[in-house]
């Protein structure tokens, strides 16, 4: 079941949405995108099926989705919410920090300076839609920690085909930047989001929890604050 808790930021009140594991090995922090919250289709199945397999999952939601505004405020704002917030938990877990769209983008921007030991970039949105001369690459590669971008084979922000070979990809059959599949191709939306979770978990299996059991969990955020342990 999950838990909600308001949080405030330098921005406005965020909103945290905890799914916790009953024997977490990793706690992963999402954010949304720029014109949705923290209920899209891959956030959700994360939240879903993540738990079950020892992964604590904590999606926040941005002030200005809250406050219900229609439109994101700057990437400066977002970055500022997101630590805040970040700050506010006490995970006693390796943390992963990952989003979606304009929340992949704060992910990697923040992971170093939360501490994060890897980042989840869901439908990174390289470029603009037709300008792919105005790469964010060197933002995606500013997080300087292991990172996973799952990308649909469709999408107008970044073609798997467009990032170097040696970015860790997972690519979603006939999606586009939502995620969302052809009606008519190869795989289902259910399908769709197996991939998604399952490309997920094996990553920070390998990448986070194999090294976790042989080191301490690190505590993040203040102890003394009225900090969510996770």
């Amino acid at each position: 079941m999950s838990t909600e808790r308001i949080v405030a930021t330098p921005h406005g009140d965020g909103r945290l949405v905890t799914d916790r594991s009953r024997h977490p090995l990793a706690t992963l922090l999402v954010s949304h995108g720029a014109g949705n919250g923290i209920d899209t289709r891959d956030l959700e199945a994360l939240a879903r099926n993540l738990p079950r397999n020892g992964i604590t999952v904590v999606r926040f939601e941005q002030p200005w989705k809250v406050a219900g505004r229609k439109v994101a405020t700057s990437p400066k704002s977002l970055d500022e919410a997101l630590v805040a917030a970040a700050n506010q938990l006490r995970v006693r877990t390796p943390m992963v920090v990952g989003g979606r769209s304009a929340g992949a983008r704060s992910a990697a921007r923040c992971a170093r300076d939360l501490g994060a030991v890897g980042c989840l970039a869901l439908a990174f949105p390289l470029h603009p839609p037709g300008h792919p001369e105005k790469s964010r690459l060197p933002e995606l590669r500013g997080a300087r920690v292991p990172t996973l971008v799952i990308q649909g084979e469709r999408d107008t922000m970044g073609r798997p085909e467009e990032f170097p070979a040696d970015v860790e990809m997972a690519v979603v059959p006939s999606a586009d930047h939502s995620l969302k599949v052809l009606a008519r191709g190869p795989v289902s939306q259910d399908d769709a989001m197996e991939i998604v979770v399952e490309a997920t978990l094996e990553w920070i299996v390998r990448e986070v929890t194999g090294s976790a059991r042989q080191r301490p969990g690190v505590a993040h955020g203040s102890p003394g604050g009225n900090g969510l342990d996770t």
